[in-house]
């Protein structure tokens, strides 16, 4: 069974033997690896580093290089070139667990034997070892909609995709923007699939200083139309059984982000009743906390 591992970089030259020798270390498994490299216009010494790891010849490595358009961008591209039944995300600055392989291995078939899942997903693990978040109460199938907006699942998880349908869906961005959420997607997906949750952790994650974790602020600022689109999608679902203070969420920030691309009041777009009196309400005091957001970001 192949699977394709998927890796956008930019200067990460450093961590990238790391995750190297995660991968070296599952190979006693049944799962073949591919890893997909797109460097998004590294000036490190990115390319170097990758040209040694294809001459280990240790498993099937693909680089290629891009001109610095952004994660997402450099993430559909790495989909387009990906040959593996399966397909899973992995950061730079992540690396695998030393029995990620095996997890993979022994759930799959569950995976690829039904037409009516996309993935499974897989907890992770943070720099210090700790579950990211909250883990699955067991195992059952859901979306990634209903995990975070009405089970509450917090923190870093981790897709493994079936690849037919992953190759269906792409990062969608807007005015030109390098960045979006990719619960952007997960949400597309989750309109004709669904996820089974496996209760196990699979990856690692560091969150460095110049990452999207530690930098939400400038990412918010400088990408504001992919956010805006991103929740008035999700005020446009059924939001039955979506938690109190979910909604209150997705609510500010849509006021957020429909002020910062100069959207005034818009409540068209909202299905459900409760969430365009809770908008109604929240606008004004949402308008003064965004103008303050734009003049302490500018």
């Amino acid at each position: 069974m192949k699977l394709s591992i998927l890796t956008a970089t930019y200067n990460r030259a450093k961590y990238l033997p790391k995750l190297y020798e995660s991968i070296k270390s599952n190979l006693k498994y049944n799962i073949i690896p591919e890893w997909i490299i797109i460097d998004d216009g590294s000036t490190d010494d990115t390319k170097k580093i990758v040209q040694n790891f294809i001459n280990d010849n240790q498993f099937e490595i693909k680089y290629q290089y891009q001109e610095n358009a952004g994660k997402m961008k450099a993430i559909n591209e790495a989909v387009n070139l990906a040959t593996g039944e399966l397909i899973i995300d992995c950061d730079s600055d992540n690396c695998f667990l030393e029995d990620s392989f095996k997890n993979i291995e022994e759930n799959a078939k569950l995976l690829l034997e039904n037409s009516n899942l996309y993935g499974l997903v897989f907890l992770q693990k943070d720099g210090n070892g700790k579950i990211s978040g909250k883990e699955f109460p067991n195992k059952e199938i859901t979306t990634m909609f209903d995990l975070y907006f009405k089970e509450d699942i917090q923190g870093e998880k981790v897709i493994v995709y079936n690849s037919k349908i992953r190759k269906m869906f792409s990062h969608e961005l807007e005015n030109n923007e390098k960045f979006i959420t990719e619960a952007r997607m997960y949400h597309k997906m989750d309109e004709k699939y669904k996820l089974l949750t496996i209760n196990l952790p699979i990856e690692q994650g560091e969150y460095l200083e110049d990452g999207y974790s530690k930098n939400i602020n400038n990412i918010f600022k400088n990408c504001p139309y992919g956010y805006y689109m991103y929740f008035k999608e999700i005020l446009g679902k059924n939001m039955r059984g979506v938690k109190f203070k979910k909604r209150i969420y997705a609510i500010k920030h849509f006021i957020l982000f429909g002020y910062l691309v100069n959207n005034k009041f818009d409540i068209k777009c909202i299905r459900d009743k409760f969430n365009k009196f809770l908008y109604t309400i929240l606008y004004l005091p949402g308008i003064y906390k965004s103008k303050k957001f734009k003049d302490k970001n500018n």
